[in-house]
């Protein structure tokens, strides 16, 4: 398991519970929806998953490691996390800069190679010398998704990943997830993009997990749709047999 949170509780500053009791895992390989309405406590558990959060009550492991202060280092290169706004996470003059950042601050080897291999994963070897301000929102989404892919990461970790896209860039994005080889946590409200690029979803609702088993079994129920206040683009209809 790569993945595992045991009786997670965390409360903000202000008394708000974001999360509570929550306990779930992930096998290596699989890949993720966390589903549920505003306020469910969905980017909160994302952000504990490599220590920008730490909880409360209850613990998390990576890796078979429980993320502490002198694990944290290691977990955010296993753990890669990629921000809805990709602007919040390219600051470089180029996209060679952006992308070599993290390899470079860890001290990996072959950084010209990482950079490399991360841009053809993501389809952008071509912007490599590029500003990324001259690039467009969703080529600037892909170039966030290399500079997580340059430390070799075990865990992607994806924010609202098909949000404010074109219908190109949303199909040329999830191209690109499809064919990564990682593990992979998606925070989404697209239910059609959750059904097409995981096969499980979790659903927190006010901070607690809700639901947790196949993506095809949830979308395609009304009353389990209702009840976790989800909803499909207006008026589709998933039936049970995937039509």
């Amino acid at each position: 398991m790569v993945i595992e949170l045991r009786d997670v509780g965390y409360t903000y500053p202000d008394g708000t519970v974001a999360l509570e009791d929550v306990g779930l895992g992930i096998d290596a390989g699989e890949r993720v929806a966390l589903l549920g309405p505003n306020g469910a406590g969905k980017t909160t558990l994302a952000l504990h998953l490599n220590g920008v959060l730490r909880p409360r009550e209850g613990q998390v492991w990576v890796g078979g490691r429980l993320v502490a202060d002198d694990t944290v280092r290691e977990t955010r290169r296993m753990v890669g996390l990629v921000f809805q706004d990709p602007d919040d996470q390219l600051f470089m003059p180029t996209v060679h800069q952006d992308v070599a950042f993290g390899p470079v601050n860890y001290r990996l080897d072959d950084v010209e190679g990482r950079v490399a291999s991360a841009l053809a994963a993501v389809g952008m070897q071509a912007a490599v010398d590029r500003a990324p301000h001259h690039l467009s929102f969703g080529q600037r989404r892909r170039v966030a998704i290399a500079t997580v892919l340059s430390m070799d990461p075990q865990v992607l970790v994806l924010d609202e990943p098909s949000s404010n896209l074109d219908p190109a860039s949303r199909r040329e994005l999830a191209e690109v997830l499809s064919g990564l080889d990682v593990t992979m946590l998606m925070v989404t409200h697209d239910l059609l993009f959750a059904r097409q690029l995981c096969p499980r979803s979790i659903v927190l609702a006010d901070g607690k997990v809700r639901y947790d088993g196949p993506t095809e079994q949830l979308l395609t129920d009304p009353g389990l749709l209702a009840e976790f206040r989800l909803e499909l683009p207006y008026g589709v209809i998933l039936q049970p047999d995937g039509g």
